[in-house]
């Protein structure tokens, strides 16, 4: 994912969509038995794809026999179809029972005050929202606790101080879907955008300042507010921008009188020090006073807990992880996996711990390059054959219907059942039917699932594409799936898909 193509955030104005109403596609009758392969060739003669790496792969679902492959052992970049590697490794390596733990505690506690310092431990739980850290302080004052003598210590040595990939697109990291990993972080949304905070913006009188707030509401964050209200109807030139390694916000340009409410989402830097401070003002609000200064450290042998949290289950996790295409999920998740199999919260450790999951599978180590956990690094490499290998391996899998029920769903509208393919093949065979991974970068368009055939029969497919000419050809993807489930090819390509994707998974872009 390049920067420059997903600027959309400084430019939108509140009520602006990035996807046309849905296609739509009408009914199609069944193609001929026989017909695959010249109706898949054709799909993929189109002229976008004429200097492309394309790798297409259809398997039987439950023999494996391929019905068809065109450059499937070809080395492509899958973007987020990344994350069918790492929830399955997740699910297999952690358990679908596994939580994410937060612990409130303290050395000593005599009467209503702790004597010395106040620790805050997390475990990368991505889930924890500021309710979440409002109920832990509860929970703190319920004990009887009115002061901190010392400090409040913020213990994210769970995983280690890397925030972020080295080979990450720099100028993508103050967008959400690019935010630092943290053990202590905080969710601003029920997306559980983990490490980024919500920046709302309100129009003032003309020519006042526009009006900015932040949710949850912090110390660590700074707004350096440079924007003006402009006239009724005029054109928005709002620009909400945080500099790598800074706390501060930049709003600026202009934004009209009559204009709704903009929302906007800007990951922050150090989210410890962000948890830490939506904490103790959260104990502040439940009558317990903290003396001493925020700091990071380390919880000392000995401390006695005097609250605790735990997330949801993993299996619960998914919905979210996959739905959406949640990639701050994905790289908590490697850290978790590294700490948990090799003693190590990092991504050295947790990737090696994964690949090593991949290749048990099927994998050939020499085809996979695992980079990160969710698809954003440009270092990736996979095949569709190992693609569509992982895919069928997972149904032998006790959480296989798990994670089958958390991948998107063609068609359906609500967002957390169709995902990132809410808007895709409705009103064709492939509705209802095509569960599958969607992957967007500039450059790289992925979709692999399952699919059931017009025989009835499930089959699995990776359809990954590079190098093509202009947007994503999602409607390619979408016509492969379609005549899979059954539909009439032809037919199909003849209505392209009124859409644009910005080539950013639609999630990324806030537009689901």
């Amino acid at each position: 994912m390049r920067g420059s193509l997903v600027r959309i955030t400084s430019v939108l104005i509140a009520g602006a969509a990035l996807l046309a109403a849905p296609a739509a596609y009408p009914a199609a009758a069944a193609a001929g038995p026989g017909d695959l392969g010249k109706d898949l060739d054709a799909i993929l003669a189109d002229a976008r794809l004429k200097d492309a790496t394309v790798g297409v792969v259809v398997r039987d679902a439950k023999t494996g026999a391929v019905q068809y492959s065109r450059g499937a052992t070809k080395p492509v970049l899958p973007a987020s179809n990344m994350k069918l590697y790492t929830s399955g490794a997740a699910l297999s390596l952690l358990g679908t029972g596994y939580r994410f733990r937060t612990k409130v505690s303290a050395k000593s506690v005599s009467g209503a005050s702790v004597k010395g310092d106040l620790y805050l431990k997390g475990t990368g739980d991505p889930t924890t929202r500021a309710a979440e850290y409002d109920r832990l302080a509860a929970q703190v004052a319920k004990r009887g606790v009115r002061t901190v003598e010392g400090d409040l210590v913020a213990d994210d040595t769970w995983f280690d101080a890397v925030g972020t990939p080295s080979h990450w697109d720099p100028t993508d990291l103050q967008y959400s879907y690019a935010a630092q990993t943290s053990a202590l972080t905080v969710a601003p949304n029920d997306d559980f955008d983990a490490g980024s905070v919500n920046v709302t913006v309100k129009p003032g009188e003309k020519g006042e300042p526009v009006k900015v707030g932040l949710a949850p509401a912090t110390h660590v964050v700074k707004v350096d507010n440079k924007a003006v209200t402009g006239a009724a109807g005029s054109a928005s030139t709002l620009s909400v921008n945080r500099e790598n390694g800074s706390n501060t916000i930049v709003v600026s340009g202009s934004y009209p009188a009559d204009g709704q409410p903009y929302t906007t989402l800007r990951t922050v830097e150090n989210p410890t020090m962000y948890a830490a401070d939506v904490f103790r003002a959260a104990l502040k609000k439940h009558g317990v006073q903290v003396k001493g200064t925020t700091e990071r450290g380390r919880t000392p042998k000995g401390t006695a807990a005097l609250a605790a949290r735990s997330s949801m289950p993993l299996s619960q996790l998914m919905t979210p992880f996959l739905k959406l295409s949640n990639n701050m999920i994905a790289e908590i998740l490697v850290k978790s996996i590294g700490r948990a199999k090799a003693g190590k919260g990092t991504w050295p450790a947790g990737l090696k711990v994964a690949a090593k999951y991949a290749a048990a599978q099927g994998v050939p180590a020499a085809r996979l390059t695992m980079a990160d956990g969710s698809g954003l690094s440009r270092s990736n490499r996979t095949t569709a054959q190992d693609i569509s290998t992982i895919l069928r391996g997972a149904q032998t899998k006790p959480w296989f219907k798990t994670w089958y029920a958390a991948l998107p769903i063609a068609g359906d509208p609500d967002r957390m059942t169709g995902g990132t393919l809410t808007s895709r093949m409705r009103n064709t065979p492939a509705a209802g039917n095509v569960h599958a991974k969607t992957g967007t970068l500039t450059g790289a368009s992925a979709l692999s699932g399952f699919v059931k055939g017009e025989s009835g029969h499930r089959l699995v497919f990776s359809v990954v594409l590079n190098g093509y000419e202009g947007a994503a050809p999602k409607d390619i993807e979408d016509e492969i799936a379609i005549r899979l489930a059954g539909g009439n090819s032809a037919d199909a390509r003849t209505l392209r898909m009124p859409m644009n994707l910005l080539n950013v998974e639609c999630s990324w872009a806030e537009s689901c």
